[in-house]
């Protein structure tokens, strides 16, 4: 199957969303697996993150919980499938319950333009339904939010 069948293929299962941060792309690479750095801007706005490990490398686990600032908890687990720095991380994100119906492939990519950097984040879920249902939830949203959290962030850095 060819590249384009392929995402066509794809399109009702997956969410999109991206942003050029004004940051070179080793900085923003390190911002994403450095938990010094992700735990000051991973999550929507208002959310905090509570980081319990992050071992990233292929087979390594990410777990963490985001607090909503309704005071609800949403524990978050990550499996690190491949890290090819600082241009792409590829993981499969679920709730970190077992058999998690709504997990995702998720692949960032890093693409430096001119000292700054686009950030896409691909999310790829295992029927167009549980996509939908994470869109209804708020998903390209946050996603946009989370982004710019990091954007935010690097300027400070």
């Amino acid at each position: 199957m060819n590249e384009r069948s392929e995402a066509t293929s794809t399109a009702d299962r997956e969410i999109v969303v991206s942003r050029v941060i004004t940051a070179p792309g080793e900085l923003v690479f390190d911002a994403w697996i450095d938990p010094e750095h992700i735990g000051q801007w991973w999550g929507p706005n208002g959310f905090t993150t509570t980081i319990h490990e992050m071992d990233v490398r292929p087979g390594g686990v990410w777990r963490f919980i985001m607090h909503g600032p309704d005071g609800t908890d949403y524990p978050n687990k990550v499996v690190y499938q491949e890290i090819i720095r600082p241009e792409r991380l590829v993981y499969i994100h679920s709730d970190d319950v077992e058999g998690d119906p709504g997990q995702f492939q998720a692949t960032i990519t890093f693409e430096e333009q001119d000292g700054k950097t686009k950030v896409t984040l691909r999310a790829l879920f295992a029927s167009a339904a549980e996509r939908d249902a994470t869109v209804e939830f708020g998903a390209i949203e946050g996603g946009n939010q989370t982004l710019g959290r990091l954007e935010e962030y690097l300027a400070k850095a």
